[in-house]
């Protein structure tokens, strides 16, 4: 590591969990859920349900919705993965 640097913390599966139930709401309200299976290394493991199986546009939800928002909260995530 660099000398000044500081390592980018981990985000904590009670982090990410608080944040995913503010906005499972609204996952809901258009027949899908959300479940949080993991966070590792900065990466956050989600499941998708419902409405949400299948649908074409689950994978944009995944990515220009539910990763940019959890990014914003805590840019140090990497990522979100559907499992």
């Amino acid at each position: 590591m660099a000398m000044g640097t500081t390592p980018k913390p981990q985000v904590t599966y009670a982090d990410v969990e608080v944040f995913i139930n503010r906005i499972r709401p609204a996952i809901q309200a258009d027949g899908g859920d959300i479940e949080l299976v993991d966070v590792k290394d900065n990466t956050v493991f989600v499941r998708l349900y419902g409405a949400c199986v299948g649908c074409p546009m689950a994978v944009l939800t995944l990515q220009m919705g539910i990763e940019r928002m959890i990014r914003e909260e805590y840019p140090e995530i990497k990522g979100v993965v559907a499992v």
